[in-house]
């Protein structure tokens, strides 16, 4: 199956509400991105670090580029990106290891 869109979350003065999305281990996730996109990761797992891993679509002489891969202890929420097009492509690909993990991507 493809991966399944996220839509990011525009930031506001006003304030916005955010709305996390549960991770999808077997389809995992896309999300828009233009250079200015970050990514809040939560664990909402109570027993062990959950890892997140953000696809580098650059390659080097040819080779695929190792990607970004964070581990999140148990109860954090971390914040993530910005991602650079160059790097990371238009449309960011997110990898989660469980469905304890929740994405919620944001536009600064």
């Amino acid at each position: 199956m493809p991966r399944a869109a996220i839509a990011v979350t525009q930031a506001d003065r006003a304030g916005v509400t955010l709305t996390p999305t549960t991770g999808d281990p077997v389809n995992n996730h896309t999300v828009a991105n233009d250079g200015r996109t970050g990514v809040i990761v939560e664990n909402s797992g109570s027993t062990v670090a959950r890892t997140v891993t953000f696809k580098i679509t650059r390659k080097v002489d040819g080779y695929a580029v190792t990607p970004r891969t964070e581990s999140i202890p148990v109860g954090q929420r971390q914040l993530f990106g910005p991602f650079d097009v160059q790097e990371y492509g238009g449309q960011l690909q997110i990898d989660v290891d469980n469905a304890e993990l929740k994405l919620t991507p944001i536009r600064i």
